[in-house]
């Protein structure tokens, strides 16, 4: 079972990176309703947990590509840099949406989470 995920998951790995970036865009800039007073969770951790799998996503893509881009650093920077433009977009552009610095910090700590613990990941991933 483990080997036909890992199969799918190899097959449409940048298709799953784009589709994770395209989602992370529209949450960000979208209105959406205020769930946060029926999820009992801070926001902040939302944010880390969505950069941290977005991070990943982009890392198990770009793995094995022939792109220039083959840093996970490179790709931190990138992913940093689009959670930036984010809030910029959020607080500028948008009357529903704040900027919050803290957002920013949250999304690179779980950007720093993710370039930690990806080379575990990748061993445990080698291993199925």
């Amino acid at each position: 079972m483990l080997k036909h995920i890992k199969n799918l998951l190899e097959g449409s790995a940048y298709a799953l990176a784009i589709t994770l970036t395209i989602l992370i865009i529209y949450l960000s800039l979208a209105s959406t309703p205020k769930i946060m007073g029926i999820v009992n969770i801070s926001d902040k951790i939302l944010h880390l947990v969505a950069y941290f799998v977005l991070s990943l996503s982009w890392f198990f893509a770009v793995r094995s590509s022939h792109f220039q881009i083959k840093s996970k650093v490179g790709i931190g920077i990138l992913v940093l840099i689009l959670s930036v433009i984010l809030e910029f977009l959020q607080g500028s552009f948008t009357n529903y949406r704040t900027a919050d610095y803290y957002d920013i910090v949250a999304n690179t700590f779980g950007i720093i989470i993710a370039l930690i613990s990806f080379r575990r990941m990748l061993l445990f991933y080698h291993a199925i």
